[in-house]
């Protein structure tokens, strides 16, 4: 592994799994291998007789390394809830995503962990998002959607994120809205609200079009 990033996000459906096979896509471009992990998911549906979630059927089917799906998921709940209440008594591990990581963090150039919901979404009775993020020790990126709100929920998000002691390497604008008012002085607000780099800025899409999505993301602070 050369790189790896922990994609969090502002709030559950911003975008998290749009903005990761994009940047799989991206890396791509650049001539990197790519793999993505969704440890923890919710709202899967049985499939090929196991519970599977869309999203990380997308970033098995995106990467450059042919991966398990339970290697790329491990943790997969039916009910579309937090995943500590959709668990249903099947409390997720940290330890067992760790070992899971640890395996294939060497398989790739680039690894992507992709998370579940946000930043302080609970994963068990005493872990949440942050904590798996602090185990694997990755530099996280912030999913933000451009949203009326949006400003509050970045920095607080940031501000998260920062106190943990983590590094953050930056922030992506997914425009979820093509209607909403002011949206390019939202994203400029949050950009000097906040002292983390804007990564690109997704196009407002109604199909998942990866590689149009990949040409918003700057190589600026990536490569």
């Amino acid at each position: 592994m050369k790189k790896g990033f922990f994609i969090t996000g502002t709030d559950t459906d911003v975008g998290k799994t749009w903005v990761t096979v994009a940047l799989m896509r991206f890396f791509k471009k650049q001539g990197l291998s790519v793999i993505g992990l969704k440890p923890v998911a919710a709202g899967c549906d049985w499939q090929d007789g196991q519970l599977k979630n869309d999203d990380a059927l997308l970033l098995q089917q995106n990467a450059s390394v042919d991966l398990a799906y339970q290697t790329v998921n491990p943790y997969a709940f039916k009910q579309p809830v937090s995943p500590h209440l959709a668990a249903m008594g099947q409390s997720v591990q940290l330890d067992v995503i760790e070992k899971t990581f640890n395996k294939i963090k060497h398989s790739a150039d680039v690894v992507l962990v992709e998370g579940a919901g946000g930043w302080l979404v609970p994963l068990n009775d005493v872990d949440d998002i942050a904590d798996l993020a602090k185990l694997i020790q990755l530099p996280v990126i912030v999913v933000v959607a451009i949203k009326l709100g949006c400003i509050n929920h970045a920095r607080l998000t940031v501000q998260s994120i920062q106190m943990s002691g983590l590094a953050c390497a930056g922030w992506i604008a997914v425009c979820l809205d093509p209607e909403m008012t002011m949206q390019e002085e939202n994203i400029s607000t949050i950009s000097h609200k906040v002292s983390i780099p804007l990564l690109g800025v997704l196009p407002y899409s109604e199909e998942s079009d990866f590689d149009l999505l990949a040409e918003g993301i700057s190589s600026k602070y990536l490569i």
